[in-house]
């Protein structure tokens, strides 16, 4: 079995207005040494070894699903569980 965690985020030259809300909000807390806030997705899948290639499947599912291409950047960790 695999242990997938999958982090998207919404590429540089995207505009973040939910990140610009939080980093507004952090600094009228007194927070100002933060300068930038990116808001993105985190998901953790647990996938059955199969035939298929794990790298291949997290990246189709990726490109169809999980990500939007477009606006979004991805990267995953692939950490095999072994059963007890």
């Amino acid at each position: 079995m695999y242990k997938v965690k999958v982090y998207i985020t919404l590429r540089e030259s995207v505009l973040d207005p939910q990140g610009t809300a939080v980093q507004q909000s952090l600094h009228s807390m007194a927070y100002n040494e933060v300068k930038d806030v990116r808001i993105g997705k985190y998901l953790e899948l647990s996938l059955e070894k199969s035939d298929r290639d794990v790298d291949q499947v997290v990246k189709e599912m990726c490109e169809k699903l999980l990500a939007n291409t477009v606006i979004e950047d991805y990267r995953y960790e692939v950490e095999e569980v072994v059963a007890q």
